[in-house]
C-alpha cells in the first residue's frame, strides 16, 4: 500500500471512536429491548398459566386450533405493518404456542385432569 494514498481508505481513530460510541449507543438500546421482551414473556406466560389452569379445572384441551389459527393470522397481519417478516412471527408465536401447550399438560397432568393437545 502506497502511503500517499487517502487516509479515506480506512477509518482514521476519531472516526473509529464515533462508530465504537455509536454501536455501545445501539446495543444498550438491542439489550433494552431484549429486557423487555423478557418481562412481556413472563407477564404472557402469568395468563397463559392461568389458562391452563382453568382448562385443567373443566378437561378442556390443552390446545385450541382454532384459536392458535386466528393468533397466526392476526400477528402475521401486524408483522407486516411493522415490518418485520410475517413468517418470523409466526414460527415465533409457533415456539411459544408449543411451550404454553406444553405448560398446560402439565398443569393437568399435576392436577389428575385428562390432558389432551
Amino acid at each position: 500500500m502506497d502511503v500517499n494514498e487517502p487516509a479515506a481508505a480506512a477509518p482514521n481513530s476519531e472516526e473509529t471512536a464515533w462508530a465504537l460510541r455509536q454501536l455501545e449507543n445501539i446495543r444498550e438500546s438491542i439489550d433494552n429491548v431484549d429486557a423487555a421482551l423478557i418481562h412481556l414473556l413472563a407477564e404472557r406466560f402469568k395468563f397463559t398459566q392461568q389458562v391452563g389452569r382453568l382448562k385443567a379445572r373443566h378437561g378442556l384441551p390443552a390446545a385450541d386450533l382454532d384459536r392458535e389459527a386466528r393468533q397466526i393470522k392476526r400477528l402475521r397481519g401486524l408483522a407486516e405493518e411493522a415490518h418485520l417478516d410475517p413468517e418470523f412471527a409466526e414460527k415465533f408465536l409457533g415456539f411459544i404456542v408449543a411451550e404454553v401447550i406444553h405448560h398446560h399438560v402439565k398443569i393437568a397432568n399435576d392436577t389428575g385432569a385428562i390432558p389432551t393437545p
